[in-house]
């Protein structure tokens, strides 16, 4: 391997590892303040990538109709927990929220879509198609079990991938996508030559990552979730309400698994089950990082991806194994250095 060619590889590693940054980033932030190992994160960011190519394309996406479906869900089962705890004055704002907020999305797009926006409002509606999925998975799966065990959580958020698989296929369709890229621009240092696509990947990486640790450093609601994610019932004892905190988190990481689908669709083929992967690797930077510490995540999701452009290099067909063999030693090393302890139990 010559350094020119080790220099490439660099890039495209670097490149890679800066949207697993997001994704894991992400992937964090939901289990610090929920609990929940939100396996179905690499699938958000491939209905992004789906939904914006198919607005390129000028048809309706997918998206409308699964929002549609989970918005309905998630009102009646809000509606129905207030009833039982007579609750009534609540059903009007739970409307608003789960059903009135997603419907007015969906018509925007439905409006808009006939009259060919450009490619910035079109990026902004994939996106805002794409943030209330997670809440409402959020409201319809995880919040009816919010005190289960951190096992029981991982257990349904695996079946709920693999429903998420077979709804993408409803509603996407098997074939696969590329959208165009955002940038023509390209970089010349020396004799390489970095492409504005991998330059805006690693901007955005960088830009969510020092937003987000501004969020949680000087704004109200970002303390609140931290203080969520350091201890639940002292959060709730202070007048935080852990659910809320929880809504807002996956609000978040929709946002970045929507900006990671946007930023990878132009140079990898998606499907409606391309997520999976995505998501997975991922989830290794975030092991690295502890599942807690948002720096060493970040670190960790970029080892990963400079990791898979090398072994890619020299097998591509193994490429994926060498990747996650890591976890073994990585998991072995934390067992020895983290100081277990019981799962704390609320009431």
């Amino acid at each position: 391997m010559t350094s020119e060619i080790a220099a490439i590889l660099g890039i495209d590693g670097i490149a890679t590892g800066a949207i697993y940054i997001l994704v894991a980033i992400g992937t964090v932030l939901i289990f610090t303040v929920t609990r929940v190992i939100f396996i179905p994160f690499g699938d958000i960011a491939a209905f992004t990538a789906l939904t914006l190519a198919a607005l390129d394309a000028g048809q309706v996406p997918g998206t409308v109709g699964l929002v549609v479906v989970l918005a309905c869900i998630a009102a009646a089962m809000e509606v129905f927990s207030l009833v039982r705890k007579q609750e009534l004055r609540q059903i009007p704002v739970a409307l608003v929220y789960y059903l009135a907020l997603p419907l007015v999305i969906v018509l925007a797009v439905w409006v808009l879509v006939p009259l060919a926006p450009p490619l910035p409002v079109r990026i902004a509606m994939a996106l805002l198609l794409i943030m209330p999925i997670s809440p409402l998975l959020d409201r319809i799966v995880f919040r009816p079990v919010a005190d289960g065990t951190v096992l029981l959580l991982l257990i349904i958020s695996v079946a709920l991938h693999f429903a998420l698989v077979g709804l993408g296929l409803l509603f996407f369709g098997p074939e696969g996508v590329r959208t165009e890229p955002l940038t023509s621009m390209s970089v010349h240092i020396g004799d390489l030559m970095i492409s504005g696509q991998n330059i805006l990947i690693l901007a955005a990486a960088i830009i969510f990552s020092g937003a987000l640790l501004l969020f949680f450093d000087f704004t109200l609601i970002g303390k609140a979730l931290r203080a969520t994610a350091i201890n639940r019932t002292g959060a709730r004892l202070m007048g935080i309400r852990p659910t809320r905190a929880g809504t807002v988190a996956y609000l978040l990481g929709s946002l970045m698994a929507g900006v990671s689908g946007i930023l990878i669709a132009p140079v990898n083929t998606i499907f409606y089950d391309s997520g999976f992967l995505l998501g997975l690797k991922a989830f290794v930077g975030a092991i690295i990082g502890g599942l807690a510490s948002y720096p060493g995540t970040a670190i960790g999701a970029l080892f990963v991806g400079v990791l898979e452009s090398f072994a890619s290099f020299y097998d591509s067909a193994y490429k994926d194994v060498i990747v996650f063999s890591l976890l073994i030693p990585i998991l072995l090393w934390r067992s020895f250095t983290v100081i277990h302890s019981e799962e704390e139990s609320e009431e």
